[in-house]
């Protein structure tokens, strides 16, 4: 028997339950309140505590008992788990990078979030004759020290951007005399020029630039990378690199919808 087709108000509803779960994705490690979804959902407060609660009672989100904030469930987790396999990134990148890689000649690397730190998941070796050392795909290092998370940092909710600066500022002195002050205005300026660009930190007369990458929905996924000596990341060759960048974080950002 052909099965019935979902009313309009059922539809519309899962509608609006994926937008906030959407929501709760983008903070997801800060949580949100109940006044701050509905405004940020457009809904009134009953409609959207009504979703919430149903979100909840499936295991699709939760609230902290002590905050009251609301943050993905479990079962959101459980869900990503079954899809993983069909949505590898660092697979899904490779063709990406390696056409960034010969367009630029450099070096080019995708950084993910774990935690407060960023690790490298993939990178492709350009053709240029001097060459960065090789990044050891699995690394990690606080965000904000590469410039993949820098990219990642700088475009984090103001408030968990903040607690990960206080949180790493104890591990900065291994990066010459980096501190959360500086941190801080890397953040800025990355913001400001619409893109991350890091040198002589994460490794000694290196030179990088980093975008964030997000998918069609909005989610920030990962950061797109390109590393090169010092003397050769100009200024005029940084505005190059930042073209090509934009493209291959659209791109990768995009694949997952494919």
């Amino acid at each position: 028997m052909k099965e019935a087709l979902l009313p309009v108000e059922g539809a519309q509803g899962i509608t609006r339950a994926i937008q906030v779960l959407k929501l709760l994705a983008r903070e997801a490690d800060a949580g949100m309140r109940l006044v701050d979804l509905a405004e940020a959902g457009q809904l009134a407060r009953p409609t959207m505590h009504r979703l919430l609660r149903a979100l909840v009672a499936q295991g699709m989100a939760a609230q902290d008992p002590t905050t009251r904030r609301y943050r993905l469930g479990a079962l959101v987790f459980e869900l990503g788990l079954a899809a993983a396999h069909r949505f590898n990134l660092r697979d899904l990148s490779t063709e990406a990078l390696s056409v960034l890689a010969r367009i630029t000649g450099d070096t080019t690397f995708l950084f993910v979030r774990s935690g407060d730190d960023a690790v490298c998941i993939n990178r492709v070796q350009g053709t240029y004759p001097i060459q960065t050392p090789a990044l050891p795909l699995g690394s990690r290092q606080p965000l904000g020290v590469n410039a993949g998370g820098l990219a990642l940092l700088a475009h984090l909710p103001e408030v968990e951007r903040e607690r990960i600066i206080e949180t790493v500022a104890p591990r900065l002195g291994a990066y010459g005399d980096l501190d959360a002050a500086d941190l801080r205005a890397h953040c800025s300026q990355a913001v400001k020029v619409g893109y991350a660009h890091i040198a002589n930190r994460a490794v000694p007369g290196i030179s990088a630039i980093g975008l964030p990458v997000y998918s069609e929905s909005g989610l920030l996924l990962a950061a797109v990378t390109v590393a090169a000596t010092h003397n050769r990341m100009t200024a005029a060759r940084v505005r190059e690199i930042v073209e090509h960048l934009n493209d291959t974080a659209r791109t990768i950002g995009a694949l997952l919808r494919q």
